[in-house]
This record gives C-alpha cells, structure tokens and sequence, in this order.
C-alpha cells in the first residue's frame, strides 16, 4: 500500500491530471464570459492548451463542462436570492435581487445564457436552480403582499426579463457596458403599481455609443460573403 501511494510516476499523473482540469476550467470561463455558450469543445481545447482527447476525458460532455463552470455562479444566484427573501423590506428585496441577478448577467455572457436554459443533464445546477427559483416565489408573494409590487406579476416575467437582458448584454457590452441598467430602470417601473417610490431613471448609452452597438450587433449577424461560391458547379 505504502509503496503505491508513494509511486511517483502515479503522482505525477494525478498533478498532471488535475492541472489539466483547472486549465480547461480556466479557459473554458474565459470564454464563456465573453462569447457565450455557443463556444466549441474544440476551440476551450484550444484555449485551454490540451487535446480534444484530454477535454473529453476529463469532460465528457459540454453540459459535464458547463455545470463545472457555473456551479459557484448558481450556487450565489440561490445566495442572493435567500438574502433577498431575509431582507426586512420585501420591495427593497426583490428590486435589489433583479438588479443582482441583471448584474450577474452582464458581467458573464455564459452565466446570461446558463439563467435563460435548462440543462437536464447538469443536476447539481438544475437543482439549484430550482432551490432559487422556490425563494423567488416567496420573494414575490411578500412584495405583491406589501402592495407596491403589481398584483399580476409572475414569476416567468422574471425570465421574460432575463432574456431581454441577455439580447441588451450582447448587443451592448463592448460598447456600453452599464446599457442594461437603462432596461433595468425600464423593468421596475413596469413592475411596479402605480405611485411606488423608485430610484432615479439610469441613463443609457449616448446616441452614438447606441449606434455603433448596432452597427457591431448587424455586423456580426451578417452572413459571409460567399464571394463566387455561388457560382460554383
């Protein structure tokens, strides 16, 4: 026993394994945080430094790698939303959780796509998932209780809202990043009932800033041009 413990060739592939899996993670959060989910398996190998072969075993699937990325994210979305439900003030709860949630959103375009899907594959983060969404149900009972919350909200307006963030996100963070607290603003008046106190309007991006996101966002849904592949045989 002593002596296959302390064998070092089979420690050094454990270290090499294990070095292996956080650079996949690493690589694979990076991208994800920029581009989104629709990044290849091959192209995290890529970044990542190790073969198809290497990512495949460690992650066989791309939901065994996703879950790996976004458990801790999820595992602070049920966070906030515990902490939202303990606040004394359910407006003051639930508004600051939308905005929480938003924010999450904005600062990892992996995460905006992770709120907006299920992955039946990925227990750990369907689970949670769950547990939050169970306290966001608490949540607006308590607010539509304090009557500034309006009494037909429903808890899929929230994912209604989450998807609309996620189409803000990706059009503007490179060129106006803080755009989706204008939408946030947006959001609360049509949550609100009439007369609720809110903040003051968060401005939104410059008339130019606006532009070129649109521009980049045309851009980048434009298809390629097929040059005389049309003509081909």
């Amino acid at each position: 026993m002593t002596a296959e413990h302390d064998d070092p060739s089979r420690n050094q592939l454990r270290s090499d394994a294990e070095q292996n899996r956080s650079r996949i993670l690493e690589a694979a959060r990076r991208l994800y945080a920029v581009e989104g989910l629709g990044i290849s398996m091959a192209a995290v190998a890529r970044e990542a430094g190790v073969g198809k072969a290497t990512l495949a075993r460690r992650f066989p699937s791309r939901e065994a790698l996703i879950a790996a990325v976004f458990v801790d994210h999820m595992r602070r979305f049920v966070a906030a939303t515990a902490a939202a439900v303990a606040d004394p003030d359910p407006w003051k709860g639930f508004t600051g959780y939308v905005e929480t949630v938003l924010e999450m959103q904005a600062t990892d375009r992996g995460f905006a796509d992770v709120l907006t899907m299920t992955l039946p594959g990925a227990a750990e983060l369907e689970t949670l998932r769950t547990r939050s969404y169970e306290g966001f149900v608490t949540l607006i009972d308590r607010a539509k209780a304090s009557g500034r919350l309006r009494d037909d909200f429903r808890s899929e307006d929230l994912v209604l809202a989450l998807m609309a963030n996620a189409g803000v996100v990706g059009a503007t963070a490179r060129v106006a990043p803080d755009a989706w607290r204008r939408l946030l603003g947006h959001l609360l008046r049509a949550f609100a009932n009439p007369g609720v106190s809110l903040p003051e309007m968060p401005s939104g991006p410059s008339g130019e800033d606006f532009s070129r996101a649109m521009r980049e966002a045309f851009a980048s849904h434009a298809p390629e041009s097929g040059g005389t592949a049309d003509h081909e045989p």
